[in-house]
């Protein structure tokens, strides 16, 4: 099997991709990023491994954060969260897990499941179930093509774990999952029930890590050559610039283990004299000018800072800000039909369909993948 194994530079570069890819949600990426380059140094190893290399019958284990943004950028996790739900998921099935991923590549959660595969010495499948981030449990890939709703488990900082055995929907999973987080303090580490690596294969988004890999290297190789990192970012995502802008206004409240608000953003440069306003639940979910609806959710609306290119999650808006304002295709699985009754427009109460903008394509593996370990 080839795998890649990472080093503190690649953590690097993957962490500034996932803050892209996670649309203004997923978690912050930097308690994660030093949590994996520590465990580096302590020697353990963190591999990632092709969702085409695994066995059709492996056993592959989804890992992610659940809950509010802006409480989780203060609450920080214990640590050792993902090792107590992965032996309450081994103990319950009476075998072990032969694999990771993160069930959302953005924010924070994709970089999770490393921290935990690193602990225990598994590898981390390149692929995960949404290309982006989303705020509700069942909008996955998985889900919407029959994933098992359970197991699935949750645990938090203070040694609680909670095991589902028999939610009757993956909706009925995210209500229930979701009063247990507000529980815990509105933030908690979870998971979905097993795979196997055929399923991952056929429904799995295919090689996100790569592909937050590849821009997060082409912000810092903008960076060190002088150049504008957002036109990197832009070139290597094949997305647009909805507009350059300054923050002029944000609310943003928790509710019902949300992050909710609307953010406007005054035009800069070329874009002097417009306005466009993102509405928010957890992540960015339609961007409007106007009346003009500009993009929309499947599709990715990312926030980045105009000199440097970094993400900005919606817990870190605040008046003055300087952002680019970007929308990226979603991935191909993201917008058929039987994906858009789940994570598209309607899905989240609003009364129009999807309109998408640009061409949706998966992304390759990195070739890192080239050296046996």
């Amino acid at each position: 099997m080839k795998y890649w194994t990472l080093t503190e530079a690649d953590i690097d570069r993957i962490a500034i991709g996932c803050g892209i890819l996670g649309t203004g949600g997923g978690g912050s990426t930097y308690h994660g990023l030093l949590r994996a380059k520590a465990l580096l140094r302590e020697g353990k190893r963190i591999r990632m491994v092709r969702p085409a290399d695994m066995a059709p019958d492996a056993q592959i284990l989804g890992i992610g954060g659940i809950g509010a943004p802006t409480v989780g950028i203060e609450k920080i996790p214990e640590g050792s969260e993902g090792v107590r739900l992965l032996s309450a998921l081994e103990r319950h099935m009476g075998r072990k897990v032969d694999a990771l991923l993160g069930d959302e590549i953005g924010g924070g959660n994709g970089i999770a499941p490393m921290l935990t595969a690193a602990m225990v010495d598994l590898p981390v499948v390149d692929a995960d179930g949404m290309g982006r981030a989303f705020p509700e449990v069942q909008m996955t890939t998985f889900f919407i093509h029959g994933q098992a709703v359970q197991p699935a488990a949750l645990a938090d900082a203070d040694g609680n774990v909670l095991v589902v055995t028999d939610a009757t929907t993956p909706k009925m999973l995210e209500k229930l999952l979701r009063a247990s987080t507000i529980a815990m303090g509105c933030t908690a580490l979870m998971t979905t029930a097993p795979m196997s690596g055929d399923f991952v294969r056929r429904f799995g988004v295919p090689h996100t890590t790569s592909q937050a890999w590849s821009l997060g290297d082409a912000v810092l190789s903008a960076r060190a050559a002088k150049a504008d990192p957002v036109e990197a970012i832009l070139k290597q995502s094949g997305g647009v610039r909805l507009m350059r802008g300054k923050v002029t206004d944000i609310g943003r409240r928790v509710m019902a283990g949300f992050t909710r608000g609307k953010l406007t953003v005054a035009g800069l440069d070329a874009d002097a004299g417009r306005t466009l306003t993102v509405e928010i639940q957890n992540e960015y979910l339609i961007a409007r000018e106007g009346e003009k609806i500009i993009t929309m959710v499947p599709d990715l609306i990312c926030i980045v800072d105009s000199e440097t290119g970094r993400a900005i999650g919606t817990e870190e808006l605040r008046y003055g800000l300087r952002i680019d304002v970007l929308s990226m295709p979603a991935p191909v699985l993201l917008r058929s039909e039987i994906a858009l009754a789940s994570v598209g427009p309607r899905a989240f109460g609003y009364d129009f369909d999807f309109v998408p903008m640009g061409v949706s394509a998966d992304a390759p593996a990195v070739p890192q993948y080239e050296e046996d370990a």
